[in-house]
């Protein structure tokens, strides 16, 4: 996969959250269009947590929403909590509840982590297998999604890709466990391979909470071990930053 020399985001700043929402369903519908007349297919991996929440209700409400090829369209997830689908803290659920019941993507064409398994290594392990059946991957190769769309933590993780996790340097593998002190979900989630392989990719950032870190994140030296998502710098050139108001108050 190439590599870019360019150094600073590609900042796309908006007003509101509810700016970012409709920026990210524009991209979102773009590419899903493209990839579909290029190759018949889009795969997308999506991620959880609050940011991207109303995004995913307008890809269910939205004249946009008429233009998506839906049966053409592969979901997957870049993380999940170890919590059963029908969990509040579950990613798939968060999904499910705000889009993916609500338009017609063939069931066969959702592909969740199965994060109730008893076994993280075993879940991980069936994952990584799903994605390899539907990319039709040969042994070594790595997925390249259309689109992936991340959001990034206060402490700088995106994914689940945590510092001090073995998950982090983990490059042998497509999908990992990721073990949590006790008071937070275990995970299991997409690697930085994968991660850094992926054509476009879209980071959802939204709330003063986030100011401090985006800060951080973009004036330092990248930090792959401080900072995670310093692992995406090297694949800049293919990030598209949406950032609304209140995260960008210290750029």
């Amino acid at each position: 996969m190439e590599t870019t020399d360019q150094t600073s985001p590609n900042i796309d700043q908006v007003s509101t959250p509810e700016d970012l929402a409709h920026k990210a369903l524009t991209i979102f519908t773009k590419e899903a269009i493209k990839a579909v007349c290029d190759r018949g297919r889009f795969y997308v991996a999506l991620s959880g947590g609050h940011t991207p929440q109303r995004f995913f209700e307008l890809l269910s409400d939205s004249e946009l929403t008429k233009k998506i090829p839906w049966n053409q369209i592969e979901v997957f997830w870049v993380d999940e909590r170890c919590v059963p689908p029908d969990a509040k803290d579950s990613n798939y659920g968060l999904a499910a509840d705000t889009f993916l019941s609500k338009v017609r993507i063939p069931a066969a064409n959702v592909h969740r982590i199965n994060g109730e398994c008893e076994s993280l290594e075993q879940a991980a392990v069936d994952y990584e297998e799903t994605i390899r059946r539907i990319f039709r991957l040969k042994p070594g190769q790595v997925p390249r999604f259309d689109l992936i769309v991340l959001g990034m933590c206060p402490d700088g993780h995106i994914g689940s890709l945590y510092p001090n996790t073995y998950a982090l340097i983990d490059t042998d593998d497509l999908v990992a466990p990721v073990y949590l002190m006790e008071g937070d979900f275990s995970r299991i989630t997409l690697t930085a391979p994968v991660l850094t392989a992926a054509q476009h990719l879209m980071i959802l950032i939204s709330g003063p909470e986030k100011a401090a870190i985006l800060r951080n994140v973009i004036q330092s030296e990248p930090d792959e071990i401080k900072y995670p998502v310093h692992t995406l710098w090297p694949i800049l050139d293919r990030i598209t930053w949406i950032i609304d108001g209140q995260a960008a108050r210290f750029l």
